[in-house]
């Protein structure tokens, strides 16, 4: 790796180290208005897990319905917040706490525990021949949960003439921490170009609760580990990641940790892989 490598990634994910809060959150709605107007659109779908990402998110998109019908005075414009639960959530008040705090102009709700037992029993004779160890089996069930919960998204976008949204940020982007056509596929992503704590900035802008301003992030797919940490996940920081991606200076071992993630993930950040994939990362 080059020594520029980081200002290259910086530049990849269009980071920076200073934002005006005031005007990310006037681009970001402005952004949200547009694209639903060039795609002829009514509607901004997002899943809602009441962590601080889609609390933003969804704050942003119902402040763009909002705005778009003021401005056109008509009520055809609405923010979807769907609820996705895999049975119970754990953290379920939280997400009750973010519908409150949005105030969105639907709330749904879609369990996906049977989309996701349904592809477990379909699969269950290429299990026994695998025979994969418990861990496998449960990474792999996670990543079938944030596919049927994009999946059950695009579903309720495709009934209501909808945009899907996505939650990705530099963070996550950098560290390839989101699940490939899960909650890594969407129509629109808000928040991209945002660390994670400038985030967390915003959402305490817009008025959060402080308790899903701080929370501590997790993805919540294994059951094995439930509501384990992303940072442990990571085995580094989001303050690490938030210094690198702000072109601070950050330990060697941070700096390989993080560059060699981003080269390792860059599939997940591209379309299909082709011959003309350009991987000088």
């Amino acid at each position: 790796m080059s020594a520029s490598q980081q200002h290259k990634i910086i530049a990849a994910l269009h980071t920076l180290p200073f934002i005006d809060i005031d005007a990310e959150v006037a681009k970001r709605v402005e952004f949200l208005k547009h694209s639903l107007i060039t795609a002829d659109a009514k509607s901004l779908v997002l899943g809602l897990s009441g962590g601080v990402d889609s609390t933003t998110a969804g704050k942003l998109a119902q402040m763009a319905c909002d705005q778009l019908n003021q401005q056109h005075h008509t009520t055809q414009y609405q923010f979807i917040a769907v609820r996705l639960p895999y049975g119970v959530q754990a953290d379920e008040g939280d997400a009750q706490l973010a519908l409150e705090f949005i105030q969105p102009s639907l709330r749904l709700e879609i369990n996906i525990k049977a989309m996701v037992k349904g592809l477990d029993l379909a699969a269950e004779s290429l299990i026994k021949v695998v025979n994969p160890s418990a861990h496998k089996l449960d990474f792999s069930r996670g990543n079938n949960k944030a596919r049927a919960r994009m999946t059950a998204q695009y579903y309720v976008a495709s009934l209501l003439n909808g945009l899907v949204i996505g939650t990705d940020h530099g963070a996550e982007a950098i560290t390839g921490f989101f699940t490939k056509h899960g909650d890594g596929a969407c129509d629109i992503a808000p928040l991209f170009g945002l660390n994670k704590r400038q985030v967390r900035s915003l959402a305490a802008y817009l008025g959060a609760p402080d308790c899903l301003v701080h929370k501590t992030p997790t993805a919540d797919l294994e059951e094995d580990n439930p509501q384990q940490a992303d940072e442990e996940s990571l085995g580094i920081t989001y303050d690490q990641i938030d210094d690198y991606l702000e072109g601070k200076a950050v330990s060697s071992d941070v700096k390989q940790k993080l560059e060699q993630r981003y080269r390792q993930t860059e599939h997940k950040r591209q379309g299909p892989v082709t011959l003309y994939c350009n991987w000088d990362i």
